[in-house]
């Protein structure tokens, strides 16, 4: 049965954004001190990691500084050089670097007990507690976990101890963690070998910027993916699905958001067939795109929700969170971890609940989406390159192409930008041919200009030195 996300919501937001606890000098942020990047004390540190370390990241791989210390939504590295952060360590710190609240929080629990399992602690009960109150609908079976891809296995076992089915549904493009089930959901075969796991299958989900199948008016159309789907449970799958399982915004992808009329229509599809509904919002939950979840933008609940990343604004804490009627289910799937619910965790993510209640980020954030929006409003027109923008919250995105008829990306160019802005002083998330932002939802508005300066600038140069300027 459908639940309404909204109209139940128990959550109550407080306080009041004030930009002041967060301003910097924009005259000395950011700043490059060093002759080139990466300076010379990152080369040196990154020379003496990678010659153990591997499997680094593409945004390392890049640009491999060296950071020492950060500070709200800015950032310096070991050669003293200053950067703003549009990135959040990769959708972490919503509340930016070293919230003293949250800091002040971990310290204290680190200095009265480190590791309990799964015992009971007072600080576990606030943050359960405060974690289903501010959870949209019949959300309140919960469980603590130390990944994302950890609270998603998860999510998996409860849907199969729940249902009594074995198979799942997932979507091209979403990325769901790094381990043996969650790897099955997403096509990720440099990690995963040629093939998934036993009854994972994937489907297309729709892409407004670009639809598999259209209305006459060039608009998605969302029926025939709901077509689409149902033909392919009958025809390719044993019928026995456990769960639809999708990020409601795609963030690995490219920040790719679905049509206003998706989720309402696959939780209906989803409820017609009894199978259940995941939400996977590691990266979208906890205030990124201005409401503790991003389905909550389309009125509609999931039966199960995974959160993380903001949820202890960079503290390793994560949690599977289910409704009511299936809350049972978690006892039978040995859900306890080792790390899960620690003092320190808890602390972290209770913290980070209470600093976005007091201070009003969950408005702030929906009032940084319309600044990045109107910032971005030109750019498909200004920039040949430049095929699309999009924001939901402080989460954005922008699609490079090399011709704006037929779509086709240009991965060149994200890479150069992302390298560009970089060396001018703004520390953000790598791209193929669509550039990903993520600030803190705590940026005032002046510094989010500036970045928005920065990339602005950047795109432009690079549209001149690959040859696509007008």
């Amino acid at each position: 049965m459908a639940v309404s996300a909204t109209s139940q919501a128990k959550g109550t937001v407080f306080g009041k954004y004030n930009p002041t606890n967060y301003q910097i000098d924009l005259d000395a942020w950011p700043r490059i001190v060093s002759p080139s990047l990466p300076g010379p004390k990152s080369n040196a540190l990154h020379a003496r990691a990678t010659k153990i370390i591997r499997g680094l990241s593409g945004q390392v791989r890049l640009f491999p500084v060296a950071f020492a210390s950060g500070d709200g939504c800015t950032m310096t590295d070991v050669d003293g050089n200053r950067y703003i952060d549009f990135s959040s360590g990769i959708y972490v710190t919503n509340l930016g670097h070293c919230h003293p609240k949250v800091s002040e929080a971990i310290a204290k629990a680190a200095g009265q007990l480190m590791n309990a399992h799964d015992f009971t602690t007072e600080v576990k009960v606030r943050l359960l507690e405060k974690t289903v109150e501010v959870m949209p609908g019949d959300l309140r079976g919960v469980q603590l976990y130390d990944s994302g891809t950890t609270a998603v296995e998860a999510a998996l076992r409860t849907c199969r101890a729940a249902t009594g089915k074995h198979e799942f549904l997932s979507c091209f493009g979403d990325f769901h963690g790094k381990s043996g089930h969650a790897v099955s959901l997403a096509r990720m075969n440099r990690f995963n070998g040629p093939a998934r796991s036993p009854g994972f299958y994937m489907v297309p989900r729709p892409d407004p910027y670009r639809p598999w199948w259209t209305r006459s008016d060039g608009s998605v159309d969302t029926e025939k993916y709901l077509e689409f789907y149902d033909a392919f449970i009958k025809e390719s799958t044993t019928g026995r699905i456990a769960a639809f399982v999708l990020e409601p915004i795609q963030g690995w992808a490219g920040s790719i958001m679905p049509p206003d009329d998706f989720f309402p229509k696959l939780r209906t599809f989803c409820d017609e067939r009894k199978i259940l509904l995941v939400a996977d919002e590691v990266l979208t939950g906890m205030g990124r795109t201005g409401r503790w979840l991003a389905m909550e933008h389309w009125d509609t609940l999931p039966d199960v929700a995974t959160i993380g990343k903001g949820f202890g604004n960079g503290f390793p804490v994560t949690a599977m969170i289910v409704r009511e009627p299936y809350a049972e289910a978690v006892d039978q799937i040995s859900a306890s971890t080792s790390y899960g619910g620690n003092p320190m965790a808890c602390a972290a993510a209770l913290a980070s609940i209470e600093v976005i209640e007091e201070e009003g980020l969950l408005e702030h954030a929906q009032e940084l989406e319309v600044l990045f929006l109107r910032r971005m409003a030109d750019w498909t027109e200004k920039f040949n390159i430049v095929g699309d923008t999009r924001a939901k919250g402080c989460l954005m995105g922008v699609e490079l192409v090399k011709d704006k008829a037929t779509k086709e990306p240009l991965d060149e160019a994200g890479k150069l930008i992302y390298r560009r802005a970089f060396s001018k002083g703004l520390a953000w998330i790598p791209a193929g041919h669509i550039l990903r932002m993520s600030p803190p939802i705590i940026m005032p508005d002046e510094v989010a200009h500036k970045a928005m300066d920065i990339i602005e600038e950047s795109i432009g140069e690079v549209e001149r030195e690959l040859g696509y300027a007008g």
